[in-house]
């Protein structure tokens, strides 16, 4: 586990499925991520078996936050696509639960993500790439130090219009001089 001060995060489990795919067939969750079509079950469970042939930090983490005595799963998020010879990996999150959005839990999130990438896997620079239209989501990437890179011009497609995709990175040294 990697905790935070009202989150941690965790290995995804089976029984994590039939709430991903929930989460995956919600227009309005789905609205900011590249995924278009509906998740099936057998979908996700096939996701699941080839997510655990990839290298253990390559598997995604469980977003959890604590609700009375126990934990309660609101997202995943994790780094992917490294390049262990430039020291580089790509990160994603999602807060499934819409009745935790707006909460802080999403820069919580990155923080943590952040941390694990420089001080434990000693990554050199972490990327990722949001919809222009993601408003949320660019303030959350911002406040944690994230820098605009540049964007890829009309790269999304969603209901009849294109979209630019913005890429946006930080690195080790921008870390460690903000410690967000």
């Amino acid at each position: 586990m990697i905790y935070g001060n009202r989150i941690r995060l965790r290995a995804n489990e089976r029984t994590d499925l039939s709430l991903f795919t929930r989460w995956l067939n919600d227009p309005e969750v789905r609205e900011h991520i590249s995924h278009t079509l509906p998740f099936s079950l057998a979908l996700e469970e096939q996701w699941f078996e080839n997510m655990l042939k990839r290298p253990r930090e390559e598997h995604p983490l469980g977003i959890e936050i604590q609700s009375g005595e126990d934990w309660k799963l609101i997202g995943n998020t994790g780094l992917f696509d490294f390049d262990w010879h430039v020291r580089s990996a790509e990160l994603g999150i999602l807060i499934g639960e819409k009745t935790c959005w707006d909460k802080g839990y999403g820069t919580e999130t990155m923080r943590l993500v952040l941390k694990h990438g420089f001080e434990t896997l000693n990554l050199n620079r972490i990327y990722l790439r949001v919809h222009a239209t993601n408003g949320r989501g660019i303030r959350v990437y911002e406040k944690v130090a994230f820098v605009h890179e540049g964007s890829l011009r009309q790269a999304v497609y969603r209901e009849g219009q294109y979209q630019d995709m913005l890429l946006m990175s930080i690195l080790r040294e921008e870390w460690d001089a903000a410690k967000v």
